[in-house]
């Protein structure tokens, strides 16, 4: 019963944050933007295998990764022993990349880069900063100067590399911390952090993600520099002629297969691993074996159904939604629809309550979860419009994301450390499921439509998503502390901190 209901309601969360583009797919394929009656019942059998995808990835997530995390960073602080902890976390962090559905839905997307290639660099480069953020947590690194350096080095090289790579680059670094990746990583540096003793140790286990976060943007950069390709190709998202629901029925048929092959490939090592540390280390009675052995098999279909829905009926209609707003003559209604649709979609994720729970707990009260939902909603409604206005001006990703960032890493040396690393840690959750399976597909059939180049126009969106929660959470941060003696600017109360840890147990 009680997994019944767990169940109905990851369903109700699931609905909620498709609910929004739902209903303004119709709108627009009813009234503005008419499109092939195909792609709409394509459209409708995939929002059910998302809806049902994300409901038993969820609960897998929840009971099987972020439980993994927990167990095996609690036994790793047990060693004391800091090589084994670097070399756990780096595999770690690269097998559970590899599982990302985010980072699977992109993959698929970037023309003329191999799909395995682009996946496993970015993965690797997940599990060289989970190391870093292990090795930060352990000696007590400030966060600040960890980003200033890896940034400054961020933009050093994409100075020096390839403007087609350097889109996909920023959009890496947003889809790799994604609904995988986050509650694993997070359980993981709370079970490190604890081998500490000092006051510090708790506040220092945020800012993992914001860390995470830049290993896949160094690797892809690099790629640029030894990859030969021709990156103006054709993007990987087919618009099919679906006729009849025959054919809807056997496009879907002939993609699951496919799926199942490839998550379980991206799942196996995974369960390899823990397996393996389940013999030598954990020995974990059998009742909670049993349960995270469950949960990976929730995963595994979780995946298969939101990978399926999200490349077969969500991405195409994505795509030829923005293809029609040239053909109707609407390239106008095209930043404030997309401004529209990022207000609901980041309103409805799930990750984000999390976020605006521990900041209402961090701040005693003194911010809202209403006041931060709201300025999420409004920094990411802004960030789609840029997108946007960039692949219909063709304006370059660097400027937009070197002065983003850099507002980002001034304000860090204003307001309380801890603010900076949720603040960063936001950037990585923002970017969501619709955001890649929906919103880059429509930024990407737009510039196709106006002629542009999708690696270097329409690539970039995720990237946008990422930084503007960087400004606006450490800006909120910086007001309410100047406006509310109860926040101290440069350090965290231990007794919130305490609160924020058990919330992060729960995800």
């Amino acid at each position: 019963m009680e997994r019944q209901s767990l169940l109905a309601e990851k369903l109700r969360e699931a609905a909620l944050s498709v609910l929004p583009i739902i209903s303004i797919v119709f709108v627009l394929s009813l009234i503005l933007v008419p499109v092939h009656s195909g792609l709409i019942l394509s459209f409708l059998i995939g929002t059910v295998m998302i809806i049902a995808g994300m409901a038993l990835f969820s609960i897998g997530a929840d009971s099987a990764m972020a439980q993994i995390g927990t167990h095996i960073g609690s036994r790793l602080t047990a060693t004391k022993k800091i090589g084994l902890i670097v070399l756990v976390s780096f595999l770690l962090g690269v097998i559970i990349t590899v599982a990302e559905p985010d980072l699977q839905v992109l993959a698929t997307y970037v023309p003329d880069i191999d799909t395995t290639v682009l996946i496993v660099l970015v993965s690797i480069g997940v599990g060289v900063f989970l190391v870093v953020s292990m090795l930060r947590i352990l000696f007590g690194i400030p966060l600040r100067w960890l980003l200033l350096f890896f940034y400054g080095l961020v933009f050093i090289l994409a100075i020096l590399s390839r403007p087609d790579f350097l889109s996909v680059a920023f959009d890496s670094g947003g889809v790799t911390t994604g609904p995988m990746t986050v509650p694993f990583i997070m359980a993981l540096g709370v079970g490190v952090s604890s081998i500490r003793s000092d006051e510090k140790a708790k506040a220092d286990s945020f800012g993992l993600i914001a860390l995470c976060s830049i290993g896949p943007i160094l690797a892809v950069l690099v790629l640029g520099f030894i990859y030969d390709t021709d990156t103006a190709g054709e993007t990987a998202i087919l618009i099919q002629n679906l006729d009849t629901s025959v054919e809807v029925g056997k496009t879907y048929m002939e993609a699951i297969p496919d799926k199942l092959k490839e998550v379980a490939f991206a799942l196996l090592p995974i369960a390899g691993f823990f397996l393996l540390f389940q013999m030598v280390l954990l020995r974990l009675e059998k009742r909670t074996l049993r349960s995270i052995l469950v949960g990976i098999v929730f995963t595994y279909l979780g995946l298969v159904l939101f990978l399926t829905g999200a490349n077969v009926g969500f991405s195409a209609l994505g795509f030829a939604l923005g293809g029609s707003m040239k053909e109707q003559g609407l390239l106008w209604l095209s930043i404030p629809l997309a401004m529209v649709m990022g207000w609901f979609i980041i309103g409805a994720e799930p990750a984000v309550h999390v976020l605006t729970k521990q900041v209402y707990e961090l701040s005693a009260g003194a911010i809202k979860e209403k006041t931060m939902r709201i300025t999420l909603a409004a920094a990411i409604a802004v960030a789609n419009g840029l997108a946007i206005l960039r692949v219909l001006t063709g304006l370059p990703i660097f400027w937009f994301v070197l002065v983003g960032y850099a507002i980002a890493l001034f304000l860090s040396f204003v307001v309380s450390p801890t603010f900076t690393a949720i603040a960063f840690d936001a950037g990585g959750v923002a970017s969501g499921p619709m955001t890649a399976a929906f919103m880059l597909p429509f930024a990407m059939g737009l510039s196709d439509a106006v002629g542009g180049n999708i690696m270097t126009d329409a690539f970039g969106l995720v990237a946008l998503v990422a930084v503007m929660p960087l400004i606006t959470v450490q800006i909120m941060g910086a007001v309410t502390a100047l406006r509310n003696s109860r926040i101290p600017v440069h350090e965290a109360p231990e007794t919130v901190d305490d609160e924020v840890i058990e919330l992060w147990e729960v995800v």
